[in-house]
């Protein structure tokens, strides 16, 4: 590994080093040691973030969740230690907010979605005080469990902003954890969820099954309802409905804000309409420009933003990539794999897993509805030792998955 402080020309330029960006990178040097791939990313930690719901319930250190980015750049790769700041596809170049360009000859667009904290007013301003929160943070995940153990009684809001984000599951997970941490010390609770979808989930089957976890906790569920506002001194929250806005009163209020694509991506050629990398669903090749990919939360495939669903891209990239260089590629397509493991209780998880239409695609020969002890171990532990050590590795195992199963899911 090593840092470059003339970026000048790669062969493979990969915008990102989160999970999908250093998956790729790692995955096209284990196949070719000798390729030339430059990673631009500005960070020196990298955080495993779906490890923050747990956080959130007193289940993981936040320190858990963060490791030194260097230690898992690959070693031959090239770490451009910046930030990019435009793109010119017909040049074949990126520029850097050094003000330096990078020319490649195949690109690669990892770079994430962004929070709009900005976008509900009054929120930044009391985020970590006032009893607002949000798991969505690496340094507020701890005050909402610190919320959670405090909380004496009264009012405590979950909210959900509109689709897309990353981990749709995750703002009713922080809910689940918290109230399952009341009901286990006998603490009333007033919960409602606020969502401004129009289920608990987008996929019909899991939709159902998560109303009655909600009905057993008593939860309040309120949809149709996107959080504008927040005066964490005052401890309201103003939601906007089709009638207008309506006020509530919290002693406790986890946020979820609404989620885009990064700006220097929204104004470059390479989005759409909403803002996102426009590629192929199936094969990820940018949909204008045939020596781009774009793969994890910056895309505008129609499958859930999570590290289940990059897991399931970075060989799609890296197998083409291959191809387009002459070093082989199997021409493996993304089928909209993704997975949820829904948290609704400490010690039990829901996995949820579906690709494209909302296929349901379970890994077990067991009915997915039901929250299961393993799959919280699998959680816990399973998921973050493979995250670390086989997803940013680029290592590929073939696994298939069951035959969805219509006798359980009717």
């Amino acid at each position: 590994m090593s840092s470059q402080t003339s970026p000048g020309h790669h062969v493979v330029v990969i915008v990102g080093g989160g999970a999908a960006g250093l998956s790729v990178a790692a995955g096209l040097l284990r196949a070719h040691a000798d390729l030339d791939v430059a990673v631009i990313e500005p960070s020196d930690d990298h955080y495993y973030q779906p490890g923050w719901t747990l956080v959130g319930g007193g289940a993981m250190s936040a320190e858990q969740t963060r490791h030194p980015e260097q230690d898992h750049m690959p070693e031959k790769a090239t770490w451009i230690k910046d930030a990019v700041t435009s793109f010119e596809p017909a040049h074949n170049q990126v520029t850097l907010g050094s003000g330096k360009a990078v020319e490649y000859k195949y690109l690669v667009v990892a770079a994430g979605l962004q929070l709009d904290w900005d976008s509900i007013a009054g929120l930044s301003d009391t985020l970590g005080a006032n009893g607002v929160t949000s798991n969505y943070r690496f340094d507020l995940a701890p005050y909402t469990w610190q919320l959670t153990q405090a909380f004496s009684g009264g009012n405590a809001l979950f909210t959900q902003p509109p689709m897309p984000i990353k981990c749709a599951g995750a703002p009713q997970k922080a809910m689940y954890l918290s109230a399952d941490h009341w009901r286990r010390k006998g603490i009333s609770a007033n919960v409602h969820f606020y969502n401004q979808g129009a289920a608990m989930f987008g996929v019909p089957a899991y939709a159902k099954a998560l109303d009655k976890v909600v009905a057993d906790y008593g939860i309040n569920t309120h949809f149709g309802h996107n959080l504008v506002a927040v005066d964490g001194p005052a401890k309201t929250a103003i939601f906007e409905t089709a009638d207008g806005k309506t006020e509530r009163s919290f002693d406790m209020l986890h946020v979820v804000p609404g989620q885009s694509a990064p700006d220097f991506i929204k104004r470059s050629p390479l989005s759409g309409d909403a803002g996102w990398v426009t590629v192929d669903k199936h094969s990820l090749r940018h949909t204008d420009y045939p020596n781009i990919y774009g793969l994890g939360d910056c895309t505008n495939t129609p499958n859930a933003k999570t590290a289940a669903a990059v897991r399931r891209q970075f060989p799609v990239v890296v197998s083409a990539l291959l191809h387009d260089l002459g070093h082989g590629g199997d021409g493996e397509l993304y089928d909209g794999y993704g997975a949820c493991p829904l948290t609704t209780e400490n010690g039990k998880v829901m996995l949820a897993e579906f690709r494209y239409d909302g296929e349901i695609v379970p890994s077990f020969p067991l009915d997915p509805r039901v929250p299961r002890a393993v799959y919280w171990h699998m959680k816990r532990s399973l998921f973050p030792w493979l995250y670390w050590n086989v997803i940013l590795n680029g290592k590929d195992w073939k696994k298939p998955t069951y035959k969805p199963r219509p006798d359980l899911l009717s």
